[in-house]
């Protein structure tokens, strides 16, 4: 019987189970900082989506800078977090902490993203999905880490369920990223002004006849003001001409 059978056939719908691989390591790029993350997190993975990206902070004095993340959730939460005007900083794999879990057994773990504001506010960003949160195991974990994090750190540090950044928001975080650093204040004026006016503003296409600028900025425009919550959208669904928009109040 033996030799009739074939791994991973029909019969086992799981994931094949592949050799463990190295971290990815980039050489130097002309014209971009190297990541500076104390834990490289691109080795190979069936569970989560490895990302590479780079990024500008007023801290860098705007130069692109290489950023590594070991999860898709993560990536959307920095390019969120970029998207604001109050933040200076921010780094990917900041910092190795080491603690002693329930078991009583020596574990690392390394944080995720470090913000920094514009007031000084310093936040680490603890992401992992909702079955993981849901685990009291997990949340052992956390406040195990909170605690043997030391206080010159961060200010404080917060929990995010990657359950809240679905592929679509992600998708779109990341053409709002596009836009904000390619700016265009006229058209983001004139553009929010006639939307502010309009009293038949329903889908964003209804600017297009109305915003006396050529199209494709009026779309950057709303991209960029919805990322600024000047207008407002349902991030989950494609942000495109068809979706439902408004001003904010």
């Amino acid at each position: 019987m033996s030799e009739f059978t074939i791994e991973h056939d029909r019969w086992n719908t799981s994931l094949a189970k592949l050799p463990k691989a190295p971290p990815i390591k980039l050489g130097d790029i002309y014209g971009v900082l190297p990541f500076d993350g104390v834990r490289n997190p691109s080795s190979r993975s069936s569970v989560s989506h490895k990302v590479f990206m780079t990024y500008k902070t007023e801290a860098n004095d705007w130069k692109p800078k290489v950023g590594m993340m070991e999860s898709a959730a993560e990536a959307a939460v920095g390019l969120q977090a970029l998207i604001s005007p109050e933040l200076y900083d921010l780094s990917f794999q900041p910092e190795t902490v080491r603690y002693i879990d329930e078991d009583g057994a020596r574990r690392s773990y390394t944080h995720d993203i470090l913000l920094t504001f514009r007031n000084g506010f310093r936040r680490l960003v603890f992401v992992r999905n909702e079955t993981s949160l849901a685990k009291p195991k997990t949340k052992r974990q956390i406040e195990a880490v909170a605690k043997v994090t030391p206080g010159r750190s961060a200010d404080d540090m917060v929990v995010v369920n990657a359950r809240d950044y679905s592929r679509q928001r992600r998708e779109n975080l990341f053409r709002m990223h596009l836009t904000v650093f390619n700016p265009d204040p006229e058209a983001d004026e004139i553009t929010l002004e006639v939307a502010r006016r309009l009293k038949t503003l329903y889908l964003m296409k209804d600017l297009f006849p109305r915003v006396p600028i050529k199209q494709h900025r009026v779309f950057s425009a709303c991209y960029r003001l919805v990322a600024r919550g000047e207008m407002l959208a349902n991030l989950d669904h494609l942000l495109w001409e068809h979706s439902r928009i408004e001003v904010a109040k």
